[in-house]
């Protein structure tokens, strides 16, 4: 019986996380990268805070725009950049790609591909917490910009 109680939950749970992912639905979120584990050839210590909103333009297809401050130790950037990102089905789990113009304080301005797999952890209808793994390729100093790291997130859908 307990088999059989949590099934149908899980199934309920399943079905609810569904609506999240449909055509016409809004996201807004916030996340902090790099978490002291991202690394590049320039800089090994990396913090930084995004802002982001979106739009589902099909179902499991989100289009959003990011805007976002990242530290090191030596500079500063600001970005600003756009992103697609596709939900697998009911699980959470999503792939996105897009891309980024970074304004650096003490050096040139950049452009970046950003490329992150990631998960969605409802913690109820509407708010989610998002890990996720991201590599970030430099097109302007591949060996020197280029950045892998963490991101976790808190986003909202509505």
């Amino acid at each position: 019986m307990k088999k059989w109680t949590l099934l149908l939950l899980f199934c309920i749970v399943a079905m609810g996380a569904q609506a999240q992912f449909e055509k016409r639905t809004k996201y807004i979120g916030a996340s902090l990268s790099g978490l002291g584990l991202s690394y590049s050839s320039n800089e090994r210590f990396r913090m930084g805070i995004d802002a982001e909103a979106g739009y589902f333009i099909a179902d499991y297809v989100l289009l959003k725009g990011n805007i976002g401050y990242e530290h090191t130790r030596y500079t500063d950037d600001v970005r600003i950049g756009a992103t697609a990102r596709y939900y697998f089905s009911q699980n959470g789990i999503f792939m996105g790609a897009g891309a980024e113009y970074n304004h650096f304080t003490k050096s040139n301005n950049d452009v970046m591909i950003p490329v992150e797999v990631g998960y969605a952890y409802y913690l109820n209808q509407y708010l989610s917490v998002e890990p996720s793994v991201y590599y970030k390729m430099s097109l302007h100093d591949f060996s020197g910009n280029s950045t892998v790291g963490l991101r976790v997130g808190l986003s909202y859908y509505f």
